[in-house]
């Protein structure tokens, strides 16, 4: 039988804890649902911002309006649209989609692979995706049959259009749609100059200046556990963007095996090593989500190579024996307050 456990948040409240402690007052507040999940914003008020009740509506209008353009769960979108197309064809789409599906190209490349937009068949077939199946584990002869399916260079970007080159391909933007989002909102607050903000969907975080009486936001990583939440690190980061990814809250158990969400699309296979956290932090929320999850299928030899070549803030988390052992970038070790 197979056990479906809910979808993990990576992020801790106990930063939005932190948050709100210090002078509440100063501090705006928004929240809502989105993307199959929640967002959070706290803001330092400043003379532009329009009506508390007309900047909900403009954040929720911008939100809605990347679901419409890039949810596999509505039929609709602008990436349904396309995933529904005969060899060949194509459609037209809105710059934000361009944009979310040049980067994921961007990413496939500088991951060699560990990133790939067009592995939608296998999350499918390993029940993750919108067909929410299967009742059994796949088999060989159905994984070469997934992965037959799967491969960057089936997108063709012809202007405004996303033409396929590969009948059955399939592109799901999951992986870095959310980052995406987040950066969509902290771009209204930019436009209103609003010089301290932490702008959350789902785990992922945006952030920029100060609370209201100059104290720095904080934000807690949650260690890689199953049962009760707990914290491994406390941060201090100043105009950047975080995310977090793992395997340990969402995957699928039959016969005893674990089968992790997070599917290798290089062998077709739910990840099998020991890395169980990834965080990343960049100035794009939208290329630190899709690098915690590259470097989750990538493990941590292959991910601290890559941040080490690249500079990147990373910190991975990796299961020894009843334990873990945390290991970080360089360009990471800055932002740690405390353990």
């Amino acid at each position: 039988m197979i056990k479906t456990l809910g979808k993990w948040l990576a992020f801790v409240g106990l930063a939005f804890f932190i948050a709100a402690c210090s002078s509440p007052a100063k501090l705006q507040s928004y929240s809502g649902n989105t993307m199959g999940t929640t967002y959070h914003i706290k803001l330092v008020p400043n003379d532009s911002l329009p009506d508390a009740q007309l900047l909900q509506a403009e954040i929720d209008l911008a939100l809605e309006q990347v679901n419409d353009q890039m949810s596999t769960y509505r039929p609709d979108s602008e990436l349904s649209r396309f995933n529904k197309l005969a060899l060949a064809q194509s459609v037209v789409v809105s710059p934000d989609t361009l944009k979310v599906v040049e980067e994921g190209i961007r990413l496939h490349k500088l991951t060699h692979g560990a990133l790939d937009i067009t592995m939608g068949p296998l999350v499918n077939l390993w029940g993750f995706g919108p067909d929410a199946r299967p009742t059994s584990i796949p088999s060989q002869f159905e994984i070469d049959e997934a992965m037959a399916d799967v491969g960057i260079e089936g997108i063709k970007i012809s202007g405004d259009r996303l033409e396929k080159t590969k009948p059955e391909l399939y592109v799901d933007l999951s992986s870095i749609a959310k980052g995406f989002g987040v950066d969509k909102i902290a771009a209204i607050l930019d436009k209103y100059g609003v010089s301290g903000y932490l702008v959350e969907i789902g785990g992922e975080v945006s952030l920029k200046g100060t609370k209201a009486g100059g104290e720095p936001w904080r934000i807690a990583v949650e260690r890689p556990t199953e049962d009760a939440r707990t914290v491994q690190l406390v941060i201090e980061p100043k105009d950047i963007a975080i995310a977090t990814s793992g395997d340990y809250r969402n995957y699928y158990e039959e016969e005893g095996q674990r089968f992790s969400h997070i599917i290798d699309p290089r062998t077709g296979y739910p990840i099998e090593h020991k890395l169980a956290s990834v965080t990343v932090m960049d100035k794009s929320c939208m290329v630190a989500d899709g690098l915690a999850t590259a470097m989750m299928v990538m493990g941590t030899k292959e991910s601290l190579a890559l941040a080490e070549r690249e500079g990147l803030a990373v910190m991975l988390i990796e299961y020894q024996g009843d334990g873990f052992k945390t290991y970080y970038s360089e360009a990471f070790k800055p932002y740690i307050t405390q353990q």
